[in-house]
């Protein structure tokens, strides 16, 4: 293991919704595999199944193959969690549900991945009190820091920081992934590189997620830094290879 490397649970959320959190999830589920972690991948809660693809956890265990792999409820609808079990009229999933079944791989992992739905502040569930819970509420029910999947281009500053902020004001340590970086980047994306480098963890490339399987693992690595078990220590060589 890379000395420093977040072990035990860790939350990862974005910014927004299609941010590519699934693609970071596989990135660093693959980077902490090749490092001899073994990992556990847990999605809450998990919505739009009526379409019949393959969900968030079917998509990391493609790319990244973790020793196990979950899902704690799903529902049809593509809504935030709450809202779509109130819509399908099922029952939604309860936070201490969440928190014992990611205590349970913990246990057995050394690395416990658990991907939220849309943003920090999205509905997931209901507490034993009937108040809405959300992945902020997870992350310190669980005492684990977060990993936030934040875009490249205009306007991720201002959500990246609000974001950060709602996880400083509860004592949750954080860090961010750009999830795509684009393959030609322009003068905004250098500039957001920038301001987001002293809370950076790494950069997925754009594309990352169509990638074949076995090149995917062996790339992961390379996209992240040693504290998410990659390789990634001088963002100056990056940004050189990169452009």
């Amino acid at each position: 293991m890379s000395d420093g490397a977040w072990t035990g649970p860790v939350l990862v959320t974005g910014t927004d919704t299609e941010v590519g959190k699934t693609v970071v999830t596989a990135a660093i589920a693959a980077a902490a595999q090749a490092a001899g972690m073994r990992v556990a991948v847990i999605k809450p809660g998990q919505t739009g199944t009526a379409t019949g693809d393959p969900g968030d956890v079917d998509s990391v265990t493609r790319l990244a193959a973790p020793s196990t792999g979950r899902t704690l409820a799903s529902y049809p609808d593509p809504l935030a969690p709450l809202a779509a079990a109130r819509v399908a009229e099922l029952e939604p999933l309860e936070l201490y549900t969440a928190v014992d079944a990611i205590r349970a791989e913990v246990d057995k992992h050394d690395l416990v991945l658990v991907e939220g739905a849309g943003g920090l502040l999205v509905p997931m569930g209901l507490r034993p009190s009937g108040e809405p819970w959300t992945v902020a509420d997870l992350a310190v029910s669980l005492g684990a820091p977060a990993v936030v999947v934040a875009r490249a281009g205009l306007g991720t500053l201002n959500h990246t920081a609000l974001t950060l902020e709602a996880l400083e004001r509860r004592a949750v340590p954080a860090g961010v992934v750009v999830g795509a970086w684009p393959t030609e980047p322009e003068l905004v994306h250098w500039s957001n590189l920038t301001d987001l480098l002293p809370n950076l963890l790494g950069a997925v490339p754009m594309g990352a997620g169509a990638m074949d399987p076995g090149v995917f693992r062996r790339s992961a690595p390379g996209w992240l830094t040693p504290a998410l078990y990659g390789v990634l220590d001088d963002w100056r060589a990056w940004a050189e290879e990169s452009g």
